[in-house]
């Protein structure tokens, strides 16, 4: 009997759903190595871009981006002015807590968006098991839900908070 070996994700990629062949943006990069996952899933039928507000963030996600042998085409640009064209993303998939504090940010992301399309954040949530016991987190200020819904985006819902992440979607309709 052979045991098949498989490769488990970490969670935020899990929870952003992205799947193999679609157009992704990442806004904003808490963690090279979870928008590296990211954009990997999107595989060579796809297309990756990922957009930050500094240098430095982007030099981080590119040398990521390099040692994984992945194509992301990264953006330094205000975050509440893309430089990408209406409808052009499947899914937007914002992991950086910093970046999601403005409403202009978030109807940016709506306008990429390809109607039907989704957004997905990823936050700071609340820590777990031993972890919440010895360590108290703060999360975010504001209602994500709330915030994405005045941005145009319906449904929006909390998806869950869970390894001390939150995460929210929500689609364009």
């Amino acid at each position: 009997m052979f045991l098949r070996k498989t490769r488990i994700e970490p969670l935020p990629v899990t929870m952003s759903a992205v799947r193999m062949g679609e157009r992704v943006l990442q806004v904003g990069v808490d963690d090279a190595a979870i928008a590296s996952a990211i954009a990997a899933k999107a595989g060579l039928s796809g297309n990756a871009a990922l957009a930050v507000s500094d240098e430095r963030d982007a030099a981080r996600a590119q040398r990521a981006f390099a040692n994984a042998g992945i194509l992301v085409d990264v953006k330094i640009t205000p975050l509440t002015t893309l430089p990408f064209e209406s409808d052009t993303f499947d899914l937007v998939v914002v992991h950086a807590a910093r970046e999601r504090g403005s409403r202009d940010a978030m109807r940016e992301w709506h306008r990429v968006l390809r109607r039907g399309g989704r957004v997905t954040t990823i936050e700071g949530g609340p820590a777990g098991g031993l972890t919440a016991m010895f360590k108290t987190q703060r999360l975010p200020e504001g209602d994500v839900v709330g915030d994405l819904e005045a941005a145009g985006f319906r449904p929006a819902r909390l998806l869950a908070e869970r390894e001390g992440y939150r995460f929210a979607e929500g689609i364009k309709t």
